[in-house]
């Protein structure tokens, strides 16, 4: 309850109290033992209703309604800022966990859309809930008391209480739609930016921590990950978001001011406007009554580019991204090995883990495949050396270069001409699996409101509710995991030819490269794929397939054949 708002609370016009329950104080056959509930509910969108909604109002109505019809032991319930939407509010679970409990003897509200206003839930716990722990209901303003049995009136009451809240929240949404897709960030500057002076909605560069931003995506590229990152911040005596902000607004300074975080880094790492765009949209709510955001698809984004100025490229982004799905972890050697993450096994298709120690003088570091288990596993070693595949990626790496240097035009024109035909099929025909697949979790969220509205009007048994439930549940998950998979397929490859260019880029940057480092690793390879050896011929040879950033396989002679690497047998000798 905020200070200012009871500050300018009148009490006397808001406390005229309709006669809910007309018996005269003493009558009412009261259990004083059990506690009253005078609960009170305030949302962002109830204070266009004026000030008779207020917390305060509602608090001197209960109050005197209580003590004149001699409730004693009362307890007020104060949910300040939560919609009636959702009864997943600290007052109303209070209540309720002590109504299980068979404390409470009394409910009251100022009005029934102070309680809620999902008619489903409503109608749930006053007609289901409440008796059946005894609990007589109130609604004082709408003449509402359960001790004198139904009113016929109370669920339309609801259904008006509901439409309110849809009608409110179709509004909220139009509003934010159109500011969202004019072009306009919907939300605050994030840490890197600050709002222009001369235009609220512009963002600029923040010149102190812009470059921080910058190098904790170059650190990211480089192969480092948001704790490692946090922690090199933290050395380096950089501030956090909260010091620098205090420090410039003169306001006391954490205990810790460059304590760096990993949920700090890691969500610095997913913003998107770091490119230079509008990002609006990213995620949305199924119904107005479920407050959970779920990620939007890429393509239901409202993304707009060159908006403000860019701190990283939106290559740089999207490998961040990559490298984020690949998490590498430092051995009990404290070391890592250059290639972690991105080693995959050909037979079984798990990761091949980095295996290394103090030991070790750096030609025995290998990986080994995550299912072989010292042979009690799934699958076979696929034992390789870090040394043996290093020379391996710096060979193929510049291969690649080399040829497409050669002839960079008919390159460009030969990979176009090759993938537009059959990516555009493709394209097609996975768009029809994701329109099908999100027309059937629309029509699943729709049945299940519908057993829910049969078992709480008594025409589905409670049983039969919760199995058809689960089945439902069972197959949203299945076909959310479809969506969500489809979207980033269909999204890839679309993005395809786009990506010739960016590879090109790269090899610009890169003109010879003496030794790999991870930052080079992390740019050109996306996977390598390694083979069990073969050692049919007398001599141990292994394939290793190198798959290119942007390019996935491509069809020409130097990278398209998976290396041979070969030794001869002997001990800690094998490729």
């Amino acid at each position: 309850m905020s200070t200012n708002r009871l500050d300018h609370v009148t009490m006397e016009p808001c406390t005229t109290v309709l006669s809910a329950d007309p018996q005269k104080k003493g009558e009412d056959n009261v259990d004083q033992q059990k506690i009253t509930i005078l609960y009170c509910r305030l949302s962002n969108e109830d204070t266009l209703d004026g000030e008779s909604n207020s917390i305060a109002n509602q608090r001197a109505i209960l109050t005197r309604y209580a003590a004149d019809q001699g409730f004693t032991n009362t307890r007020i319930l104060v949910d300040d800022g939560y919609t009636g939407t959702n009864f997943n509010r600290p007052g109303v679970q209070e209540g309720l966990s002590l109504v299980e409990q068979g404390l409470v003897g009394t409910w009251i509200v100022k009005d029934m859309s102070r309680f809620g206003r999902d008619y489903l839930q409503v109608g749930r716990y006053t007609e289901i809930v409440f008796p059946s722990f005894d609990v007589r209901f109130i609604a004082v303003n709408d003449g509402v008391d359960s001790a004198r049995g139904t009113d016929d009136f109370t669920p339309f009451r609801n259904l008006f209480n509901d439409f309110y809240a849809k009608d409110t929240s179709k509004k909220v949404r139009s509003v934010m739609k159109t500011r969202g897709t004019s072009g306009k960030h919907l939300g605050k500057p994030p840490y890197g930016y600050r709002p222009d002076p001369q235009d609220k909605d512009h963002w600029i560069l923040d010149e102190d921590a812009a470059p921080v931003v910058k190098r904790i995506f170059d650190l990211a590229i480089a192969g480092k990950g948001p704790s490692q990152i946090a922690r090199i911040l933290e050395a380096d005596g950089v501030l956090t978001t909260k010091a620098l902000y205090a420090q410039r607004k003169g306001k006391p300074m954490p205990e810790r001011p460059c304590h760096w975080v990993e949920q700090s880094v890691a969500g610095i790492l997913e913003r998107m406007e770091y490119t230079g765009c509008v990002c609006n949209f990213k995620t949305y709510s199924k119904s107005y009554k479920l407050k959970k955001r779920i990620p939007n698809a890429p393509e239901d984004m409202f993304i707009l580019p060159d908006t403000q100025e860019a701190i990283i490229t939106q290559e740089q982004w999207d490998r961040v991204q990559e490298l984020r799905q690949h998490k590498r972890r430092m051995t009990k050697a404290e070391r890592q090995g250059l290639f972690s993450g991105l080693v995959v096994c050909a037979d079984c298709g798990s990761k091949l883990h980095f295996a290394t120690c103090k030991n070790f003088d750096g030609k025995q570091d290998h990986y080994v495949c995550a299912k072989y288990k010292s042979g009690r596993g799934t699958c076979s070693a696929h034992y390789i050396r870090e040394d043996v595949l290093r020379d391996v990626v710096l060979e193929r790496i510049r291969a690649v270069t080399d040829y497409i240097r050669a002839d960079v035009e008919g390159f460009q024109e030969d990979w176009l001409m090759c993938q537009r035909e059959e990516q555009e099929k493709s394209i097609r025909e996975d768009k029809r699996r994701l329109e099908k697949a999100k027309k059937r979790l629309a029509d699943i969220d729709k049945l299940i409101t519908r057993i829910y509205e049969d078992m709480v009007l008594g025409n589905l048994s409670q049983e039969r509710y919760q199995k058809m439930l689960e089945g439902y549940e069972a197959e949203q998950a299945a076909l959310n995991n479809e969506v969500i998979g489809l979207e980033d397929w269909v999204a890839t490859r679309e993005e395809m030819e786009d990506n010739v260019d960016q590879f090109l880029v790269l090899l610009e940057k890169y003109v010879d490269i003496p030794e790999l480092t991870t930052t080079i690793v992390n740019e050109f390879i996306k996977q390598i794929i390694v083979y069990a050896p073969d050692k049919s011929s007398g001599k141990r040879t292994q394939k290793v397939k190198i798959v290119f950033n942007f390019l996935e396989e491509v069809e020409v002679p130097e990278i398209s054949e998976p290396v041979i690497t070969q030794t001869t047998y002997g001990r800690r000798k094998t490729a």
